[in-house]
């Protein structure tokens, strides 16, 4: 570099060095962050004991769970201690077949041979078990005293220790084996008895065939039309219980409908208290926003337990705890409306000589009303979701049925059935509310 550009440089530099040492701040800058952000991750992966946790991770049980809610699946049993075999659907009592098998199934007094589809079967003769696979030598278990005795080549899909083998050569076909009992499991994809239970004579039909039952003079049930059997059989089924879910949906939609409508009317008249242009008392103006504040401050869960506590279980003491919630939220975004209405529009209807009534009624209900409108409808949504939430600690309704299915670890089709219908409650109430915005907005 010359004398005279070097020379240059320092006079541009002493020129502009607090805009040089600013853009080389601001460089620096991101950097901290990115850095800062990366410690915070570490930091809280070493609290929660991230890597702890993926390394419990039961991948296998997840995807056993996962299948089971959207797909069913029949139990082939045999206990060697009794050799009592069954054979079922879905591993319940109320669900097995006495003597009149599916065709995939063959029993005798020796054991049973399954056809799991694929080629793939399981053959159990006394306390020996061969699981054919193609591809593969056959794989053969003998259950004793001790335990399970297995030898040869394991493929990847199975697991084999003294007590147990296992194994799941795909998603729809599973064998396990202890020193006390050979399961096989085989599954087909739906819900099924869906419509009709286990034990209801159209039951298994074709869609076509319970039509024609339906038009048919001969009856399911001497004392009922075939169009009552048929209802009675859906609305009354015991598997799948669709009386008593729709009942509890429609608990789940009150206690939100009710909870937001109450706070609305209670909030409302507090908000003008709550707001300086209408109320000039400094002591009550801040009592009601610390009300407010209160309210909102604890969630809508801990006023549930609270009121559980209180008042016992059940709609009740959900509709509360979405009150007092909802007051405190509602009544401050109302007291925020009202203090930035405009004032011009409040003076003119003063000025015609209406009453305080008057007043409220045409100079601030009108500006007040899109804000009250659309807020009271979103957290109508809002609701709907938290009254699920809600009703699985005790309040009732479709969470607490939620929370029924998943603590029996088996009927994973019917939590995935409750999932889908509040979903579709949810999306029916933000239909419901974005039509009302429009026709009233």
């Amino acid at each position: 570099m010359s004398p005279a550009a070097a020379s240059d440089m320092v006079a541009i530099r002493s020129r502009y060095a607090d805009l040089i040492k600013h853009s080389r701040r601001q460089s620096v800058l991101p950097i901290a962050l990115i850095f800062a952000a990366l410690v915070y991750i570490a930091y809280a992966m070493h609290v929660f004991e991230v890597p702890k946790l993926i390394e419990n991770l039961r991948v296998d049980r997840g995807v056993i769970l996962a299948t089971d809610s959207f797909a069913h699946k029949y139990h082939i049993v045999k206990r060697f201690k009794t050799g009592e075999i069954e054979v079922s659907l879905e591993g319940t009592r109320g669900q097995e077949f006495e003597g009149s098998y599916p065709e995939w199934v063959q029993v005798d007094s020796q054991g049973f041979d399954v056809d799991m589809g694929d080629g793939v079967t399981a053959t159990v003769k006394g306390n020996v078990v061969e699981f054919v696979v193609p591809g593969i030598p056959p794989l053969v278990v003998e259950a004793t005293k001790d335990g399970v005795l297995f030898s040869g080549d394991l493929p990847e899909w199975a697991k084999y220790s003294p007590r147990k083998f296992e194994a799941r050569p795909s998603l729809f076909k599973r064998i396990q084996v202890t020193k006390t009992k050979v399961e096989v499991h085989r599954y087909f994809a739906g819900w099924e008895n869906f419509f009709f239970d286990f034990g209801h004579p159209l039951n298994g039909k074709a869609f076509t065939e319970v039509a024609a039952t339906a038009f048919s003079s001969e009856r399911i049930f001497p004392d009922q039309s075939n169009w009552q059997s048929i209802w009675n059989g859906i609305w009354h089924n015991k598997e799948w219980q669709h009386k008593d879910v729709f009942r509890a949906l429609l608990e789940t939609v009150i206690m939100a409908l009710l909870g937001t409508v109450v706070a609305s009317v209670i909030a409302l008249p507090l908000a003008f208290i709550a707001s300086s242009n209408f109320n000039r008392n400094f002591v009550s103006r801040m009592f009601i926003r610390r009300c407010f504040d209160f309210l909102r401050g604890i969630d809508t869960l801990i006023w549930s337990l609270i009121f559980i506590r209180a008042f016992g279980l059940g709609p009740l003491t959900g509709i509360m705890a979405i009150v007092f919630t909802m007051v405190g939220e509602l009544g401050k975004l109302y007291s925020e409306a009202i203090e930035n209405i405009d004032e011009h529009q409040v003076e003119g209807v003063k000025s015609t000589g209406a009453s305080n009534a008057q007043n409220y009624a045409f100079g601030v209900l009108p500006q007040i009303m899109p804000v009250f409108i659309s807020q009271t409808l979103y957290y109508l949504e809002s609701n709907t979701r938290s009254a699920t939430v809600i009703g699985a600690l005790g309040a009732g309704g479709i969470g607490l049925m939620l929370v029924q299915t998943i603590q029996t670890s088996k009927d994973w089709e019917n939590t995935l059935y409750l999932i889908v219908l509040t979903l579709l409650v949810v999306i029916l109430m933000d239909v419901i509310s974005g039509w009302l915005r429009r026709r009233l907005l």
